[in-house]
């Protein structure tokens, strides 16, 4: 097995998400003195509580010390949302543990050497295939950080069918982002953002899946005309003369890893992953599953994991060391994903959530729904640029969206979809993105030069996502 997992958060993007979540809750804080305090009346509306639009009144000013601005991370735990949130949090450490086992233990790599074998030498065939693996990994797990590892080997592939880095990083990364953003079940974003939503889990899918094609579609006529314009005209690659160095040392595609039989621990995890679908595609439609089926998908995915690692022959050293790499790497998302819980809680103890939501839904009175949902959609893009983590900042904007979107007349199922595609297309476009950062120093790739070759996609994504918003909007995305 390899010497590390996963992918860890730098300390970098670490500490400043960190203060950029401080900074919110010390604005939070202010806001609780500053602003005047309110209360909305809730009602009970089809087993959800709802506001009252017309209940807005001004209260008397709670009695909520500066100090407890900074305790709130810890207190947000004993809150109305405290079991929400340790959930989520169990889930994300499930996962990571699974994923980073599956990783080290190179069943991943296996599986794309079995994709790559199997079409032969059918080389646009194969880019869109493995296009399509790498689509699905976002699409269906949120994978992101975890593809990285996987990144060389792509490109060493890419070199192989004459193509250049640049197929390779769309083939792979870029490819898994396309599909984390235009998500199936993202348990990230969707699953997050469902949850505080109080939707069905995974609810939504009719649309989303004709979403996730159109994007795949979108997304393989810009790399195949790519590739074919390299093929081609070698030289005229963006990276040309960076590429030539290692393509002269690139012997091929080297399957490395994936030597050790793998079919024991492939057919585990296929099972596991079966049983994860059911889940995800009765919850809708099964009450009595519908409250358990993020602790149990999580659970599915951590035996999925650990299984297909003790299988894979690697040794059961190496796979509890890999799944202790996988908890501390998901582990520095846990004090952002308090902290930005915090930030609703304080201004919910200061009694001026109602207030500030008061004073929206007023600024909002004479938009229309889909200029709300556009509106939605740009705070995230705006947000994504500072917060990277998607399940960090989800508890930072839904608790704020969810009720303006009641209010303005916005479904929560389009307010969920505008956040997914504001948090997720821009992960590799914002320069402050790790993954980004990491995966270019993998390659000969400069930022200005992969923004270059990649705005005419993000140009097209946008126009795509603009227009799925306005469709949802006019369908009433629901359930609700």
């Amino acid at each position: 097995m390899q010497d590390r997992a996963g992918v860890r958060i730098s300390t970098r993007a670490f500490v400043q998400s960190a203060l950029i979540l401080l900074a919110l809750m010390l604005v939070a804080g202010v806001l609780t003195l500053a602003v005047p305090a309110g209360s909305y009346t809730r009602v009970e509306s089809q087993g959800r509580l709802v506001i009252d639009p017309d209940s807005y009144r001004t209260i008397s000013r709670p009695d909520y010390p500066i100090w407890r601005w900074l305790t709130a991370p810890i207190e947000v735990l004993a809150g109305p949302d405290g079991l929400t949130i340790i959930t989520i949090v169990v889930f994300l450490l499930f996962v990571g543990i699974s994923f980073a086992v599956l990783d080290a233990s190179g069943i991943l790599r296996a599986a794309l050497v079995r994709v790559v074998a199997a079409l032969g030498g059918r080389k646009y065939a194969l880019l869109l295939v493995v296009s399509l693996f790498f689509m699905l990994l976002g699409a269906f797990f949120g994978i992101l950080e975890e593809v990285v590892p996987l990144v060389p080997l792509v490109i060493a592939l890419s070199y192989s069918l004459g193509w250049d880095s640049l197929v390779g990083l769309g083939m792979s990364i870029l490819a898994t982002n396309v599909g984390f953003s235009a998500a199936l079940t993202n348990p990230f974003t969707i699953g997050i953002a469902q949850r505080l939503a109080g939707l069905p889990l995974f609810s939504g899918a009719w649309l989303r899946l004709p979403i996730f094609l159109v994007f795949y579609a979108v997304f393989s006529v810009f790399l195949v005309r790519y590739a074919r314009r390299v093929e081609r005209d070698p030289q005229s690659s963006p990276v040309y003369s960076e590429d030539e160095p290692r393509r002269s040392r690139a012997a091929g595609f080297d399957a490395g890893s994936a030597q050790r039989p793998m079919g024991r621990a492939m057919a585990w995890f296929l099972v596991l992953l079966a049983l994860i679908l059911a889940v995800l595609v009765s919850a809708p439609f099964v009450p009595a599953l519908t409250d358990y089926s993020l602790p149990l998908v999580g659970l599915l995915f951590l035996l999925a994991g650990l299984g297909a690692g003790f299988l894979s022959g690697a040794g059961g050293r190496a796979v509890w060391q890999a799944a202790g790499q996988g908890m501390a790497g998901i582990a520095p998302a846990i004090p952002l994903i308090l902290m930005a819980a915090s930030v609703k809680h304080i201004v919910s103890q200061g009694a001026v959530i109602d207030t500030i939501l008061h004073g929206a839904a007023q600024s909002f009175a004479g938009v229309g729904p889909l200029a709300a949902a556009l509106g939605i959609y740009a705070l995230t893009l705006l947000i994504e640029f500072f917060v990277g983590s998607a399940s960090a900042k989800a508890f930072l904007l839904m608790p704020i969206l969810l009720p303006l979107a009641d209010l303005i007349g916005v479904t929560r199922q389009v307010t969920v979809l505008a956040y997914c595609f504001g948090d997720g297309f821009s992960n590799l476009a914002y320069p402050t993105n790790p993954v980004l950062l990491i995966s270019l120093g993998l390659t000969v790739v400069s930022y200005p030069k992969w923004i270059r070759w990649t705005a005419k996609l993000w140009l097209w994504i946008l126009l795509l996502s603009i227009g799925f918003l306005a469709l949802a909007v006019a369908l009433g995305y629901g359930p609700f």
